[in-house]
């Protein structure tokens, strides 16, 4: 399989990089196509490639490139699915592909899989479940997909018997064809990546992908409190499990200040580190996952206890001046800083903004009631400035982060939350929403060394 072949490879990035690589060791002819200018990638990586012997074209798509000389194409989650390429393979009837769907087929066939999804809570559920796998099994389990660390870069220290906690997202789902996780874990389902997908009912139709080669000896847990979640996965064939935040079940529940597991308590929340009715919903996941494993109740409240979240997504930065600063950069959209905001009962100073998506932030006002300021950046500032004024909180508008990070500390005080939660994609100012973060975790530092 994936072997002497012509294969096509539609974008660079971390997944197209590590796929040339392993279709060029299995004897394949590689062409790699990305639509930005070779001076915006990485010369490295290029350099790479090329002693390789992998064919590179940069900086646009030539409508003679692809043709039906090819017998794959291996697409890049980011790119558009109607891209011209992609609807000219399908008209070829040339198989579109993505880099984990590639690796997946390659995989050891007793490797247990672990695949996780949804709209939100991904990252965290991934790395926890990740992180208490490797304590019970050590060197057999590894971390994988849209966490950072694509399905291919892995494939070659993977053996039987291994065990790869995977994070799994639309973009990746929309070009699985024969993936099959053992367990198949779904957080939550709400709006998300309209542009990408086109509707909401789009989207839920290939989160449900996640399922679809399960069968009955295959495990899902899934969110019972979540109706999408319910009526997208009605149809799916595998062993169903479920967690509740919100009563008492036969499952996994939140109940009396406690996560239970079949009536088993596991652990209490004051004994978890990362606060917030979402990030309960997350150690269940990552508990449950682990109970398929027979893992120790030991060894899970030993690793949640000390599991301080995931960088960029609710991170806890310092306490400086007295308030604590969060860096929650990965809310890039409105439910993701619904979440944050609920999860703080002390007076919040918030700086909301960047790209302009048409996003509502008129959704935020039942979890406002906490924010005693609103710091507007970004695209979208003028927009979130009336927001704000509608509201009558204190709202600044700045157009650069550094600079409504000063006003923060301006109307801040001891025991006040400073919370980056921007409910905003932030490519209006910067390449990714890291490099944001990491804007906001430098302020803190400086602030804490003048001080």
């Amino acid at each position: 399989m994936f072997e002497n072949k012509k294969i096509f490879i539609l974008g660079l990035a971390r997944s197209g990089y590590q796929a040339a690589k392993i279709l060029v060791e299995r004897g394949n002819h590689v062409v790699l196509n990305d639509g930005k200018d070779e001076q915006q990638l990485d010369a490295v990586v290029i350099q790479e490639l090329r002693d390789l012997g992998v064919q590179l074209v940069f900086g646009s798509h030539p409508d003679n490139l692809f043709d039906d000389s090819f017998d794959y194409l291996i697409k890049n989650p980011g790119v558009p699915i109607d891209h011209k390429y992609v609807l000219k393979a399908k008209e070829l009837q040339i198989e579109v592909i993505n880099e984990a769907e590639l690796a997946y087929r390659l995989l050891p066939n007793d490797v247990k899989l672990i695949g996780i999804t949804g709209t939100n809570g991904k990252t965290t559920t991934t790395t926890l479940t990740y992180e208490i796998l490797k304590r019970a099994f050590g060197d057999k389990v590894f971390l994988a997909g849209n966490i950072g660390y694509p399905l291919c870069s892995i494939l070659n220290d993977v053996k039987s018997g291994d065990i790869i906690v995977m994070e799994v997202s639309c973009q990746q789902l929309e070009n699985f064809i024969q993936f099959r996780p053992d367990i198949a874990v779904m957080t939550n389902l709400s709006p998300a990546h309209l542009d990408f997908l086109k509707s909401y009912d789009n989207y839920k139709r290939v989160k449900t992908k996640l399922f679809q080669n399960q069968t009955a000896s295959d495990v899902a847990i899934l969110n019972i409190e979540n109706e999408d979640v319910l009526q997208s996965t009605k149809s799916i064939s595998s062993q169903v499990k479920y967690f509740s935040s919100l009563r008492e079940i036969s499952g996994c529940y939140f109940h009396h200040g406690s996560i239970c597991y079949y009536g088993d308590k596991v652990i209490s929340e004051d004994d978890i580190f990362i606060k917030g009715i979402h990030n309960i919903e997350n150690c269940m996941c990552a508990i449950m996952v682990a109970k398929e494993f027979d893992v120790s109740n030991d060894i899970i409240c030993d690793v949640i206890s000390g599991f301080k979240g995931v960088e960029h997504r609710l991170e806890y930065v310092d306490t400086v001046l007295g308030m604590k600063f969060y860096n929650d950069t990965e809310a890039t959209n409105i439910k993701c800083t619904q979440i944050a905001l609920s999860s703080f009962q002390q007076p919040i100073i918030l700086i909301l903004g960047g790209l302009d998506r048409g996003q509502n932030f008129d959704e935020l006002t039942p979890f406002m009631k906490n924010v005693k300021s609103i710091i507007a950046i970004g695209q979208c500032r003028d927009r979130i400035l009336k927001y704000g004024q509608s509201l009558h909180i204190p709202t600044y508008s700045y157009e650069f982060l550094t600079d409504g990070f000063d006003q923060c500390i301006e109307v801040g005080q001891a025991g006040d939350i400073i919370l980056l939660s921007p409910a905003s994609a932030s490519w209006d100012q910067y390449k990714e929403c890291e490099v944001r973060g990491a804007e906001f975790k430098k302020k803190v530092e400086e602030l804490k060394h003048e001080n």
